[in-house]
């Protein structure tokens, strides 16, 4: 999913995303757009240091015509690296199911953020735990077509 057909991505290193991706690739989310009762996406960010396009499989939510993803890492001290790639550059590249798009990534700050966190932590408990395991403010970001 790069931005010009001469960029090859590079899958998640972690088995079990990269089987996810592999799985949601090849049927155009048939298999892999539900999981474990939630919905994912697949989220390009260009490498920070290698210029390389990454590809992860990441929950979402939705508000409005935007997409909503959260940088947990599961409550780790850092933020994950997709993270750390679009907070560099926010040009990224979205798929959800079928449907592969463009799209600008802005991480939600104050009010907004505080609304989107409790949208988020209804789509997945878990994310109310994972930020007591961290002093880091989990990041909340939107995804808006570009």
């Amino acid at each position: 999913m790069p931005n010009d057909n001469t960029d090859q991505v590079i899958d998640s290193p972690r088995d079990w995303v990269a089987e996810h991706i592999a799985r949601y690739v090849a049927s155009s989310g048939d298999d892999g757009f539900e999981w474990r009762g939630v919905h994912t996406l697949l989220l390009s960010t260009k490498g920070r240091r290698s210029g390389a396009w990454r590809r992860t499989a990441l929950i979402f939510g939705e508000d409005g015509d935007n997409y909503v993803i959260v940088a947990s890492k599961g409550g780790a001290p850092d933020h994950p690296l997709w993270y750390e790639n679009l907070a560099v550059d926010p040009h990224v590249r979205v798929q959800v199911k079928g449907d592969e798009f463009a799209a600008h990534a802005n991480v939600a700050t104050g009010p907004e953020r505080a609304r989107l966190w409790q949208k988020m932590c209804e789509v997945w408990p878990d994310y109310a735990d994972y930020q007591t395991r961290t002093t880091r403010e989990i990041p909340v970001i939107v995804l808006s077509r570009a």
